[in-house]
């Protein structure tokens, strides 16, 4: 089964889908050994990694298929790309969707923030109107080459126009060829409730930790509310700032590395991460026969 059906088959199954973020090749490694079916890739946690930037626009187009190239070819799990806001417009989306795929993805987000763009969690945003969205969903219909290709349309229009904005784009977004809708920055249950009743199509949310998520909900109730699919985008990268942060602070203060080594991952398990196995076999294999070395 190809990955872009498999990652649709999830969404619309009655089992809640767990997206954790990826901003690189080993976040999405890891993602897979703790068992997790997918991975989104995060718009901010690889500019956060990549360039130690906000998420405001700064990293364009190729250069974020590139990385997430890398991302898909780390893991055997779907990965959903982040395709921002197209990077543009309607053309610039087209293109957008056709370099993406070309890479392997199995769906992307597309949202309908204007540029600069920011993180949903964050306040200050502003969005393009619904008919500038609508054509940006169509235009990413038509550029997919493969119809199982999930087009998440993401909608930042919540804050700014609350549940019944929602309500209109979203079903507007479904009508011109998106598979899901994605609602950000929800900060409250009811909203929830009323956005799975009526949006015609699956509903996706986030959870961000020390975002705009309300206190107390988890993976459990998002299912007992309907929604099909929710990221933690930032989950691991926030874990592995803590980590470096701690680690660090005791190496300053004590010098010792047994200070913080139970803390710390296994040498060889790093080594495993990058595949360094795979490389020791392949030298096995390719090794010079030894009556074929020519001394020095």
């Amino acid at each position: 089964m190809q990955k872009s059906t498999l990652l649709k088959s999830m969404i619309l199954r009655q089992e809640i889908l767990v997206m954790p973020g990826a901003y690189d090749p080993i976040s999405a490694r890891l993602i897979e050994r703790a068992g997790f079916e997918a991975v989104q890739c995060t718009g901010l946690g690889i500019t956060a990694a990549a360039l130690g930037l906000p998420d405001f626009s700064v990293i364009g187009m190729s250069d974020m298929a590139a990385r997430t190239a890398r991302i898909v070819r780390a893991t055997a799990l779907p990965v959903m790309a982040d395709g921002d806001n197209g990077f543009g417009n309607a053309v610039n989306t087209f293109l957008t969707v056709q370099e993406f795929e070309a890479v392997g993805i199995a769906g992307i987000n597309l949202e309908d923030q204007q540029q600069p763009k920011r993180c949903g969690h964050l306040d200050g945003k502003q969005i393009v109107s619904t008919a500038e969205m609508v054509q940006k969903i169509r235009a990413a219909a038509e550029a997919r080459q493969d119809s199982d290709l999930v087009i998440n349309a993401r909608t930042d229009s919540l804050a700014l126009g609350g549940v019944e904005e929602v309500l209109r784009r979203g079903n507007a977004y479904l009508e011109a060829g998106a598979d899901m809708v994605f609602v950000d920055g929800v900060d409250n249950e009811d909203y929830i409730t009323r956005l799975v009743r009526g949006v015609r199509g699956p509903i996706a949310v986030n959870m961000v930790e020390g975002g705009k998520t309300p206190p107390g909900l988890t993976v459990e109730r998002l299912q007992s509310l309907g929604v099909a699919r929710v990221s933690l985008p930032v989950t691991a990268l926030l874990a592995a700032v803590q980590g470096m942060k701690v680690a660090l602070a005791k190496l300053k203060t004590s010098g010792d590395p047994a200070a913080y080594q139970a803390g710390l991952a296994g040498f060889e398990e790093l080594h495993g991460l990058t595949g360094m196995d795979r490389v020791r076999e392949m030298e096995r294999r390719y090794a010079t026969p030894p009556d074929e070395v020519v001394a020095e």
